[in-house]
């Protein structure tokens, strides 16, 4: 007995001192350290979740304190008192606001505070009003917003399912017009030339031969500028009088617009004629002695009464200086059995060769 009592006194003491460390280890990290405290009442206004006493008081984010005392308040289950101990120099003031924070991976509470003091009564803690929803958490405040959209959904069901319905109407009507809304965007795409464009014909005007006055040529050079037009036949496309568009000519197209067409056309008939004196196929027409000026009147498709295809041109044969050595109009037109491309086409090279013809043995004579 007298072996072993040195033994449990050494251990007795260990275990105090221990105990003693962990004690003050603990009163330090709940109290703050040594000095004068002051308490404060604190009312939360709902729930506080994982909120215990011994949760640390944060003032500006420095650990100020902690958590004495919780219960609910007795006057109001649904608001929650407690008790807060924090460092007498900690600058409590009137406008302080009192919340509730998670901090960390496991979301551990401590009520923070925020601003400076306010003036207590002698010896009466002062009571601290947290902020509304201080001590929500966000599964809570998530399921609030829920509740509120909840609510602001059954208030306007009745709006809501109107317009549904009118959606749903809105969705019938255009599946009901769908190949006149397909009809609409296809005609604006090709107003702005957007989409696919249709594959367009192109068709040539047949070069004119025999032409002329048998035995005679062409005494000096001559050139053809392009002939001059009016807008409306700065084109490719098949004109009509009336104005407008004709079934089967949409995708219509001359191989060039009309002026150069009946400009090309020509040079290949006056070298059809005469090869050695043909007109110049240069762009400086002031190399030739002559030149003939074609101006363009009609190049058209006239529909009114019997359909007809109609050529009308002005020339003009001028010198080196200007000077118009001799002018003429010349115009003819061809019977159109059929309207349609094809046809048209044909009637234009039978009609174009009669003016060709004329304009060739008229140059003949005047050159």
């Amino acid at each position: 007995m007298e072996t072993r009592a040195p033994y449990v006194l050494i251990g007795s003491f260990v275990l105090a001192a221990i105990l003693a460390v962990f004690g003050f280890v603990y009163w330090l990290n709940n109290t703050g350290g040594i000095g004068p405290r002051t308490n404060y009442h604190v009312q939360f206004q709902g729930p506080v979740p994982g909120l215990l006493v011994g949760a640390g008081v944060l003032f500006n984010g420095i650990r100020v304190g902690e958590v004495t005392q919780l219960g609910l308040a007795p006057d109001n289950p649904r608001f929650v008192n407690a008790t807060i101990s924090v460092a007498a120099a900690t600058p409590v003031r009137s406008d302080t606001r009192v919340g509730l924070e998670f901090q960390g991976l496991t979301g551990v509470p401590v009520v923070t505070l925020e601003g400076g003091a306010i003036v207590a009564k002698a010896g009466e803690p002062v009571t601290l009003i947290a902020e509304a929803g201080a001590g929500q958490s966000m599964t809570q405040a998530a399921r609030d917003a829920l509740r509120r959209v909840d609510t602001v959904l059954q208030d306007n069901s009745g709006p809501l399912k109107d317009t549904i319905a009118n959606f749903k109407t809105f969705s019938d009507g255009l599946a009901r017009n769908t190949g006149k809304l397909d009809g609409i965007i296809a005609g604006l795409e090709k107003m702005t030339g957007g989409g696919t464009p249709a594959q367009k014909i192109t068709y040539d005007l047949r070069t004119p031969k025999n032409l002329g006055p048998a035995g005679k040529t062409l005494s000096a050079s001559l050139a053809i500028p392009e002939p001059t037009a009016v807008a409306m036949l700065q084109t490719q496309r098949m004109l009509f009088a009336p104005v407008g568009d004709r079934p089967g000519f949409a995708d219509f197209l001359w191989a060039d617009s009309i002026p150069k067409l009946v400009q090309a056309r020509l040079i290949d008939g006056f070298e059809n004629y005469d090869i050695a004196h043909a007109p110049l196929r240069t762009s400086d027409l002031g190399q030739a002695d002559y030149q003939l000026l074609i101006d363009i009147r009609r190049f058209r498709i006239a529909t009114e009464g019997e359909a007809r295809v109609e050529i009308e041109l002005s020339a003009r044969i001028v010198d080196k200086n200007g000077k118009v050595v001799a002018s003429r109009l010349v115009e003819t037109s061809e019977k159109l059995d059929k309207v349609e491309p094809a046809a048209a086409v044909a009637a234009f090279d039978a009609a174009f060769a009669r003016i060709a013809k004329e304009l060739i043995g008229w140059s003949v004579q005047a050159v």
